[in-house]
């Protein structure tokens, strides 16, 4: 499964993003897509994961009642919708897919990774 993430930029505190992640190749066997970020000097961080099947979300308490993430199964497009961004969100953002995927927040789980896009909150 290869993995592109697309929509990151710089925003004011406050402000929105949306980020894509279009996924092409061998889809079929990919159960879980998740969203990870890693700021300087920090490890990764889970963000958000969501069943490809039934779309049932999860979510870092951070990010609870900020975020929301999606899937269009049709464009085999993952999204994440950032809204009231702080700056402590700033960091790299990368999309993740994985078969089997048990704990969400564990990067190692997953099979594959996009390359990531910048988020920016100043």
């Amino acid at each position: 499964v290869q993995l592109v993430e697309s929509g990151g930029g710089s925003v004011q505190a406050g402000g929105s993003l949306r980020l894509s992640c279009a996924a092409s190749g061998y889809t079929y066997s990919t159960s879980r897509m998740g969203w990870f970020r890693q700021a300087p000097g920090k490890e990764r961080e889970g963000v958000a994961a969501i069943w490809v099947r039934d779309g049932r979300p999860d979510y870092v308490d951070s990010v609870k009642g900020r975020f929301t993430i999606s899937r269009d199964s049709a464009k085999n497009t993952l999204y994440l919708q950032m809204n009231s961004l702080k700056p402590e969100d700033t960091a790299m953002y990368y999309c993740a897919a994985g078969r089997a995927v048990a704990d969400w927040t564990r990067a190692n789980e997953y099979d594959s990774w996009g390359q990531g896009t910048q988020v920016t909150v100043s």
